[in-house]
C-alpha cells in the first residue's frame, strides 16, 4: 500500500490535546500559503483559478479562499447552493448527469453549466431556453474525455477504458461544438505538469478548428500546483501559450492543491491487544473518516512517526473487519488515552466522512499557526447520526 507523504509544517508543534477526538484541525496560515501560490500562478499566467468544492468544502474558510481565487467549481445542485451561499466569485457547475427538476436552479446559481454529453445538453435545451427567458445568464460547456490515460490508479483515471466521465473527444463534430461556449476536461489526479502537457497535446489537435467559437477552456483539476516540487514556471509558460494560441479564457480547478498539507486528523488510542502482532483500536475509522484509505488504497502519513521500533496495527472502532488504518511506529506509547494524528487530511477526508455503525463524526477546528488562535467551528452529535436515518 502506497504511503502518501505529508508535510507536518507547523503541526509539528501543535498540542494534540487542545482539541477533542477525533477532530480535523485546519491551519489557516498554511491554507493562505497554498492560495497565495495559486494566485501567483493565476496572475503571472493571466488565467482564472477556481477552487473545487468536491475536494474541500469547509465553508467557514470561504472568506479566505475568496481573497485569492476567482470562484469555485461545483459538482451539482447542493454544492452550487453552498457556493452561492458562502463563496465569492464565479460558479462553474459540472455534473455527470443532471436531474431535470434540478437543472433550472443550477442555471440560476451558476455562471457556467457544463454537461457530460451532447445528448443530455440537447435533451435539456428547453430548460436552458426557459432559464434564459427568465433572465438567467450562464455559459454552456461540454466536458470531453481526452482518451489519454495519465493516471497511476485506473479508478481515478478519467481516461480509463469505458470511462463515464466526459464525451469521447474523437466523437466531436462541428454540430456539437456549435452548441457550446466552452470545453472542459479533467484528466489528472494528484499529478504534476507533464501529464497536463500530454493531455493538452491530444485535446489541442482535436479542438483547434473550433478555437474561434470558444469563449473559455477549462483544464479541470488534479494539478498538484502547491506541492514543493511542482514545475510552476513551466506551467505558467504553458498557460500563457494556451491562452495566446486559443484566444480563450483559460481556467484551472485545483481542489487538493488548495488544502494540501493544511489539515490533520487527530485521534486517540482506545484499547490494545496482541494477535500475532500488536493491535490498537482508535476512535478514527478508516471506513467512516478516511474512506480513501480503503478505496484508493493508501497509507496516510502519521505526524511524528518514528523510524525504529515495533509497528502497531491501528484500526477503527467499527465492526468492519477491514477497518484498518495501517501499521505504524507510533511517536507515543500504544496505550489507551494517547493522542496521535494523520497528516494531510483537510481535503477529501472531511467531505467523505460518514456515520456507518454509529461511529461519531470528527469535530472541525480552525487553527492559525501564525497567531496560535484556535476555534472549534463545528461539533457533531447523536442528532446528526439520527437525522440521516428514518
Amino acid at each position: 500500500m502506497e504511503t502518501r507523504a505529508g508535510d507536518p509544517g507547523a503541526f509539528a508543534r501543535f498540542d494534540l490535546t487542545r482539541v477533542d477526538s477525533p477532530a480535523f484541525v485546519v491551519d489557516a496560515a498554511r491554507l493562505r500559503a497554498n492560495l497565495q501560490i495559486l494566485a501567483e500562478v493565476r496572475d503571472e499566467a493571466d488565467i482564472k483559478v477556481l477552487a473545487a468544492l468536491k475536494a474541500f468544502s469547509m465553508w467557514s474558510v470561504a472568506p479566505i479562499i475568496g481573497e485569492y481565487l476567482d470562484g469555485v467549481c461545483t459538482s451539482g445542485l447542493w454544492e452550487a447552493r453552498l457556493a452561492s451561499e458562502f463563496y465569492d466569485g464565479e460558479i462553474a457547475t459540472y455534473c455527470a448527469a443532471y436531474k431535470p427538476d434540478e437543472l433550472a436552479e443550477v442555471c440560476r446559481l451558476s455562471d457556467h453549466v457544463i454537461f457530460n454529453s451532447p445528448g443530455q445538453l440537447e435533451r435539456y435545451q428547453p430548460i436552458l431556453d426557459a432559464a434564459r427567458a427568465a433572465g438567467q445568464t450562464f455559459d454552456v460547456g461540454l466536458r470531453v474525455n481526452p482518451l489519454c490515460p495519465c493516471g497511476e490508479v485506473p479508478r481515478y483515471d478519467p481516461s480509463s477504458p469505458g470511462s463515464r466521465l466526459g464525451f469521447p473527444i474523437d466523437q466531436l463534430t462541428p454540430e456539437i461544438m456549435a452548441q457550446v461556449n466552452g470545453i472542459h476536461f479533467h484528466n489528472l489526479c494528484e499529478q504534476d505538469f507533464e501529464p497536463l502537457r500530454r493531455t493538452w497535446d491530444t485535446v489541442f489537435d482535436v479542438i483547434e478548428p473550433y478555437f474561434d467559437g470558444l469563449t473559455w477552456i477549462n483544464m479541470g483539476g488534479g494539478h498538484h500546483i502547491t506541492r514543493a516540487d511542482y514545475q510552476r514556471e513551466e506551467l505558467i509558460e504553458f498557460l500563457r501559450d494556451a491562452k495566446e494560441d486559443t484566444g480563450a479564457e483559460i481556467y484551472l480547478e485545483p481542489g487538493e492543491a488548495v488544502a494540501l498539507d493544511a489539515g490533520i486528523l487527530v485521534g486517540t488510542i482506545l484499547d490494545s491487544h496482541w494477535n500475532g502482532l500488536p493491535v490498537a483500536i482508535t476512535d478514527i475509522s478508516a471506513t467512516c473518516h478516511m474512506p480513501d484509505v480503503i478505496e484508493a488504497p493508501y497509507r496516510p502519513a502519521m505526524l511524528g512517526e518514528v523510524e525504529e521500533g515495533e509497528a502497531i496495527r491501528l484500526g477503527g472502532p467499527s465492526c468492519l473487519a477491514g477497518d484498518v488504518l495501517g501499521d505504524y511506529r507510533l511517536p507515543v506509547p500504544a496505550e489507551p488515552g494517547e493522542r496521535f494524528a494523520f497528516l494531510d487530511q483537510a481535503h477529501y477526508s472531511m467531505v467523505k466522512t460518514n456515520t456507518f455503525n454509529g461511529v461519531p463524526l470528527p469535530s472541525i477546528w480552525l487553527w492559525d499557526s501564525d497567531t496560535d488562535q484556535l476555534e472549534q467551528v463545528r461539533a457533531f452529535g447523536y442528532e446528526d447520526f439520527r437525522g440521516r436515518l428514518s
